[in-house]
């Protein structure tokens, strides 16, 4: 069995996986993604592209999304360093919507979180890290929104408060109550 389990986050949409990590002399080995235990839990998407990105501590990159029909569901895991990933449900009509989940990813304990599309997804490096991502849809620069990473409607707890690096387009993004979305729940 690849994986040890997955399990749905206070908004059950998004879920966190353990991968089965099979160490030796050599080093380990793990399995990031099979379609088929995937699909058993619900998680119907195939992947079509694999992004990787390094980030100093501090750095904030998000909150990301695109619009349909470029919409995309991303699979996030941390190959070196430890960060804190969110995912904003931005679907309107979700009971969640507005409401994000936080978990901690570090390359020590390895997980994966599905962020399914429909939410916009951050994430803020607590030390340098290196972030693997894998999604559903190609990037989009015509489909490419954001949402404002310190949105006070939205309230998330970033753990890094002082000298936050961001992109000089984060800076720019609106609150959620301004951003351009097309995302309906169910």
């Amino acid at each position: 069995m690849p994986f040890k389990s997955f399990k749905r986050l206070e908004i059950p949409d998004v879920v966190l996986v353990e991968p089965v990590v099979f160490p030796d002399e050599r080093g380990f080995f793990m399995e990031l993604y099979k379609r088929t235990p995937f699909l058993a839990e619900g998680i119907p998407y195939d992947f079509v592209q694999v992004n990787v990105s390094f980030s100093r501590r501090g750095v904030v990159r998000g909150l990301h999304y695109q619009l349909r029909p470029m919409e995309q569901g991303k699979l996030v895991t941390v190959l070196r360093g430890r960060i804190v990933d969110v995912a904003v449900d931005i679907r309107r009509g979700s009971p969640w919507y507005g409401k994000y989940v936080m978990v901690e990813l570090s390359a020590e304990d390895p997980k994966l979180v599905w962020i399914p599309p429909g939410f916009a997804h951050g994430f803020q490096a607590l030390e340098d890290s290196l972030v693997l991502y894998l999604v559903t849809k190609e990037y989009s620069k015509e489909h490419e929104r954001c949402i404002k990473w310190d949105d006070p409607d939205i309230g998330i707890p970033w753990p890094i408060k002082e000298n936050v690096i961001l992109s000089e387009k984060d800076r720019k993004c609106p609150p959620l109550r301004e951003a351009e979305t097309n995302f309906y729940y169910p």
